[in-house]
């Protein structure tokens, strides 16, 4: 069983024109441990692609699927990181960990947000308010809070945001670590093409290109296509 599912996965926002969805028909599948590298122009879908699976809106026709169940009634099985962090600025990076924590019914939740803090480097900063955290220390907030439970699925939407270079190696770490299913938008297509198992590409809502194997030879001819979807 595939354990990302989009079948027939059309979408739109309140005041979108029928005729002229964010998402349309679109078909794709991953099997456990595949990473899907999505890309396309500004305004393609892929933060659309995204949110349906975090079950962060509904589809208006089609199917979302993790695990086989609805997107919506699997969210303890998926970790989101994206360039909008939502975390709760009047809270501790701890305290909003733990907030989450308790969502999800993590097992001795002081002592897991305790390590995932250390692994992205804010054990120091734990009690500090999010909104007095820089934008690059936020971000490491929420790729702690991403694998807090420790989900089989992550959705990566532009997760380097804010982040200093040397933090990126924490979104290498993120994907290719725990064999998690993961799919990955990115403005830095080398990174991508290193961290995907295979891509596709979206324009104006569908899927227009597929490769299944991708490698860094790949990023002139991917660099072109995307340019002329740009035009």
């Amino acid at each position: 069983m595939s354990l990302v599912r989009a079948e027939g996965l059309t979408a739109r926002y309140p005041g979108q024109p029928v005729g002229m969805p964010a998402l349309i028909d679109v078909n794709l599948e991953l099997a456990a441990g595949e990473r899907l590298l999505l890309l396309g122009p500004n305004g393609a879908g892929k933060s659309t692609f995204i949110r349906l699976f975090a079950g962060l809106m509904r589809a208006a026709s089609g199917r979302a699927l993790v695990a086989g169940q609805p997107a919506r009634s699997a969210r303890a099985l998926v970790g989101v990181v994206s360039h909008a962090t939502y975390l709760y600025d009047e809270l501790s990076a701890a305290e909003n960990l733990r907030l989450y924590a308790e969502l999800y019914g993590v097992a001795q939740p002081a002592d897991r947000v305790a390590t995932v803090l250390s692994q992205v480097g804010m054990a120091r900063l734990a009690d500090v308010r999010v909104g007095r955290l820089s934008r690059g220390q936020q971000q490491r907030v929420t790729i702690a809070r991403a694998v807090l439970h420790e989900p089989p699925v992550l959705l990566l939407d532009e997760p380097e945001t804010g982040l200093d270079a040397a933090a990126t190696g924490l979104i290498e770490h993120l994907t290719l670590g725990g064999g998690r299913t993961v799919v990955l938008t990115t403005h830095n297509l080398a990174t991508g093409l290193r961290l995907g198992t295979h891509l596709a590409i979206l324009s104006r809502g569908r899927i227009v290109y597929e490769q299944a194997g991708v490698s860094l030879s790949d990023l002139g001819a991917l660099t072109d296509r995307l340019e002329r979807l740009a035009r």
